[in-house]
């Protein structure tokens, strides 16, 4: 008779905490739409620095006053939205949401009013 093996809950931890050290990614299914947020616990001088950073790599008129995203004018909805189109510009990768571990990846749509994240 054949002895029956199974995988025991620390072997599949153990195995999922090595592949994530080692660069591994958990893939979304091909097509998943995802964005990119600035984390809520972001001090104010790390999203200030997220937009500088984000917005000297894209265009980001859509936060000047009078374009869909102005408001709300404030640093977390601005950081988010120049956070979004710079994920979304460099490709959606995982890394291009890091901004020193300041960003977020969604699956939720953070759309809101007249400001459609692209």
């Amino acid at each position: 008779m054949a002895r029956r093996v199974e995988a025991s809950p620390f072997l599949l931890l153990f195995s999922f905490a090595v592949l994530l050290l080692a660069g591994g990614t958990i893939q979304l299914v091909q097509g998943q739409k995802t964005w990119c947020i600035a984390k809520p616990s972001s001090d104010d001088a790390t999203l200030l620095a997220n937009i500088n950073y984000a917005c000297s790599q894209v265009d980001c008129s859509i936060l000047q006053r009078g374009r869909p995203c102005f408001y709300p004018d404030n640093l977390m909805s601005h950081a988010s939205v120049a956070m979004n189109l710079y994920y979304q510009a460099k490709g959606r990768n995982y890394w291009n949401c890091y901004f020193k571990n300041s960003g977020i990846i969604t699956m939720t749509d953070p759309s809101f009013g007249s400001c459609a994240y692209a």
